[in-house]
């Protein structure tokens, strides 16, 4: 009689836990010079990594370095890929990922802040309980007429977030965001 021969145990494949990937603040100090940008987003397009949020400005006019912030979603792994491929860009001078864990350093993670421009189409019921919630958000109106808001809305990415969802069923047109802005927290820099 002719039995299945069983493979030996190492012959199973078992795959191996997968770490949950996470959004990450990372903040870069670049020269202010035309491309660097570009090579910089080139750097997260080629690899196949999405940018969830952009921002560039200048912060030192008289040595032309400029701040990127990026905040974009991985495992801690891909995470340190994408800070040791841009350290290799020579216009990038210093790559920092401003996210941290509770309770590492007794810190608990950057500031962020985001600025939202909303606009909601309504009137009667639906305009008073726009205004309501708006200024429990504590957002602005920037301009109004007998039919619409416009709301200037700053906070955390989260509360943004929050405010646009609560907006949907009053009416909500149209959003238009900055991108997240951060920094470390302490008195030191980056």
């Amino acid at each position: 009689m002719n039995r299945p021969v069983q493979p030996p145990a190492s012959a199973y494949f078992i795959e191996p836990e997968r770490e949950a990937a996470e959004a990450r603040t990372l903040a870069l100090i670049v020269d202010n010079e035309p491309g660097v940008l570009a090579r910089v987003i080139g750097l997260f397009s080629g690899r196949g990594y999405n940018i969830e949020s952009l921002t560039v400005s200048e912060t030192e006019h008289e040595k032309h370095l400029s701040r990127i912030t990026i905040v974009t979603r991985g495992t801690s792994h891909t995470i340190t890929q994408i800070k040791s491929q841009l350290d290799r860009i020579v216009p990038v001078h210093r790559v920092v990922d401003l996210t941290r864990k509770a309770g590492e350093d007794g810190e608990t993670g950057p500031i962020e802040r985001e600025l939202a421009i909303v606009k909601v189409a309504g009137s009667g019921d639906r305009r008073v309980e726009g205004l309501r919630l708006a200024d429990v958000f504590r957002a602005k109106v920037v301009d109004s007429s007998v039919d619409h808001f416009v709301f200037e809305i700053t906070g955390r990415p989260s509360k943004i977030d929050k405010f646009i969802s609560l907006m949907k069923p009053l009416g909500l047109v149209e959003v238009c965001r900055t991108g997240v802005a951060a920094l470390t927290r302490g008195a030191e820099a980056m």
